[in-house]
C-alpha cells in the first residue's frame, strides 16, 4: 500500500473505532474499558487467617514458616491481553473486490486493535492459513497498533489452504495467561472441535464467523466450472442439481449452527458477519452485551 492508501485506511478505521466507542458509552452510560477489562484474578499477597475464610485459600508454605495460619489473597487482573486471530487462507477471498471475507476480517482486526490499544490493553496478532503466516507479540501504544495494521495489509499468504486445528494448537502453546482471543474466520474446515473447545476453556473467546451470500445463493446455471481457491483446481458441478444445492446449503448452515451451539455451551461470544452487512453495528451490539455482563459480575 502507498502512503495515500494507508492514510485513507487509517482514517476509515479510526472513524469506525470512534463510532463504536461513542455508541457504547452513550447507550450504556458506562465505560468502554469494561469491554477489554481483565476478567481473571491473580495472586497478590498473604495475610493471617480470619474466621470465615475458605480453608482452600490457606497458604501452607507460609503457615509452616510462622506461628499463624496464613491465607492467599488475590486481586483482579485489570490489564488484559487481546489476541487478534485472522484466517487468511484462500477461502476468505470470496466476495466483491475490496469487500471479500478477508477484507472484512482485516478491517475488523484493525478497528479492534485501535480500540484495545486506546484502552491500555496489550494487543497481539496471529494470521494463519495451513500454518503460521504472521505473529506479532502483544504490546501497547499507537505505534504498535499501526504496526499491526501495516502487517495486516501488507501480508501476502504463502499458502492457500486452511488448518484451524494447527492454528489453535499454536495459540494454546504461545498464550500462557488467560486472554481475550478474537478468532476471525469462515470456519470452513474439519477436525478442529477439540482444540477450539480447549481454547474456549482456557481463554475469553470471541468467535467472529465470516460468510458471503455467494457461497449459498448460487444461480441455477446447469453444469458450470467452479474454481477451488484452496486446492487451485477447477471442478465441474451441476449448479441446478437439488443434491448439490442442498449439500452446499447444509454445509454452510451446519457450520453456523454448530458454532452457535458451541459458543452457548462454552460461554464464548458468537458474532456472525456477512460481507454485505454493516459489521460496525454488530460489533457495537456485541460490546454492549460484554459491557453489561462485566458490570453485572
Amino acid at each position: 500500500m502507498n502512503k495515500e492508501e494507508v492514510r485513507k485506511l487509517l482514517k476509515k478505521l479510526r472513524k469506525y473505532e470512534i463510532a463504536i466507542r461513542k455508541a457504547i458509552t452513550t447507550q450504556m452510560q458506562g465505560d468502554f474499558h469494561s469491554v477489554f477489562k481483565g476478567s481473571g484474578i491473580t495472586f497478590d499477597d498473604v495475610r493471617p487467617y480470619q474466621y470465615g475464610d475458605d480453608i482452600r485459600s490457606i497458604d501452607w508454605n507460609a503457615t509452616a514458616k510462622g506461628h499463624e495460619v496464613y491465607v492467599k489473597t488475590y486481586r483482579e487482573e485489570r490489564e488484559q491481553v487481546v489476541y487478534l486471530v485472522l484466517d487468511v487462507s484462500a477461502s476468505q477471498e470470496i466476495g466483491n473486490q475490496g469487500s471479500q471475507k478477508v477484507d472484512i476480517g482485516k478491517e475488523i482486526s484493525g478497528v479492534l486493535a485501535l480500540s484495545a490499544i486506546k484502552e491500555g490493553s496489550q494487543v497481539g496478532m496471529f494470521c494463519f492459513s495451513e500454518h503460521k503466516e504472521v505473529y506479532v507479540k502483544p504490546s501497547k501504544g499507537d505505534k504498535h497498533a499501526y504496526q499491526i495494521i501495516s502487517k495486516l495489509y501488507n501480508l501476502q499468504p504463502t499458502s492457500t489452504r486452511t488448518n484451524l486445528h494447527h492454528a489453535i494448537r499454536y495459540l494454546l502453546n504461545i498464550i500462557k495467561r488467560r486472554s481475550i482471543v478474537i478468532f476471525i474466520s469462515d470456519f470452513i474446515d474439519e477436525g478442529y472441535d477439540d482444540s477450539l473447545r480447549a481454547l474456549a476453556r482456557k481463554h475469553d473467546l470471541i468467535v467472529v464467523h465470516l460468510s458471503d451470500r455467494r457461497e449459498t445463493q448460487l444461480p441455477s446455471l446447469g453444469i458450470v466450472p467452479v474454481y477451488d481457491k484452496e486446492s487451485r483446481k477447477t471442478l465441474w458441478v451441476n449448479s441446478s442439481s437439488s443434491f448439490f444445492r442442498n449439500r452446499i446449503s447444509n454445509t454452510y448452515g451446519n457450520t453456523r449452527e454448530k458454532l452457535e451451539e458451541f459458543c452457548r455451551k462454552y460461554q464464548a461470544d458468537y458474532l456472525p458477519v456477512d460481507t454485505e452487512e454493516d459489521y460496525v453495528s454488530k460489533l457495537i451490539r456485541l460490546f454492549r452485551v460484554r459491557s453489561r455482563v462485566r458490570k453485572s459480575n
